[in-house]
């Protein structure tokens, strides 16, 4: 099946701002549905709000734009009831880690079989550009104009501690290393996580004087290293790319079944 067999083309062009990073994760996300061969009927995209959740608009899957926050929530309630649909749940700074931050640590630990895509814009740009609990200390916003004191979370560290069994992180400029992690992801058997930084030059670049977005993908090339580098050994600062967590654990549906079959007596 091709790529464009999997999108709405009804709904473009899409409304993201010009060098938004958020089309590059589609066209991959697509290329890694692709070269796993999934069916749509078989896939299931469940986002919340924000510029990040349009991307459920654009797919030709099962899709359900739900509210602020509760999409891994909604995600949770299709998985209990169709464990053998392939669920994907993309989701911005809010979705995940602000409104939504105690269902996603719920869910990375219950283990639950589903993909947590967290595309990390640093900002929430669909409501004007105030910072997010990704930000980070001594950024800029508009609810931020003499800087951010709040510190950013790390998605990795959040998610290994939360007990994901499957942590990745990678960047729009990396896209090659995106459709891998992605592909590795989607067929993984538990919770997984990709967080993927992906630039907002109209909020975040602007406020922050970081460029356009041809400009943010070269910060990203440039202050990213892959895991366990020599680069990192020599720049502690620069942010870690790669898979970090792929372990097996009891998946929470497959427990589910044997609590029914264990409540029937069998």
């Amino acid at each position: 099946m091709a790529i464009k067999d999997y999108i709405r083309e009804r709904f473009f062009p899409h409304m993201w701002c010009p060098g938004c990073g958020h089309g590059i994760i589609l066209n991959n996300l697509l290329r890694a549905i692709e070269n796993l061969g999934l069916k749509k009927n078989n896939i299931v995209m469940v986002s919340g709000i924000g510029c990040s959740a349009r991307i459920s608009g654009y797919v030709d899957f099962h899709t359900l734009h739900t509210i602020h926050g509760r999409a891994l929530a909604f995600a949770t309630g299709v998985k209990m009831s169709r464990p053998e649909l392939n669920l994907i749940v993309p989701m911005g700074d809010g979705d995940a880690l602000a409104i939504g931050g105690n269902h996603f640590i719920h869910a990375a630990r219950r283990n639950i079989n589903m993909t947590a895509i967290v595309m990390n814009n640093r900002i929430y740009g669909m409501t004007g550009g105030q910072y997010s609990p990704l930000s980070g200390y001594g950024t800029s916003a508009t609810t931020a104009p003499y800087t951010n004191i709040d510190h950013d979370f790390d998605v990795v560290q959040l998610s290994v501690a939360a007990g994901a069994t499957f942590v990745g992180r990678t960047t729009t400029y990396h896209v090659q290393q995106m459709v891998d992690i992605l592909q590795k992801a989607i067929t993984h058997h538990g919770f997984s996580v990709v967080e993927i930084l992906t630039q907002c030059p109209t909020y975040f670049g602007r406020k922050n004087n970081a460029g356009d977005g041809v400009e943010m993908m070269k910060l990203y090339k440039d202050n990213t290293t892959s895991i366990g580098s020599k680069k990192k050994q020599e720049n502690p600062d620069l942010i870690e790319r790669g898979i970090f967590v792929q372990k097996e654990l009891p998946e929470y549906c497959d427990e589910y079944k044997n609590i029914i079959a264990r409540a029937k007596g069998k």
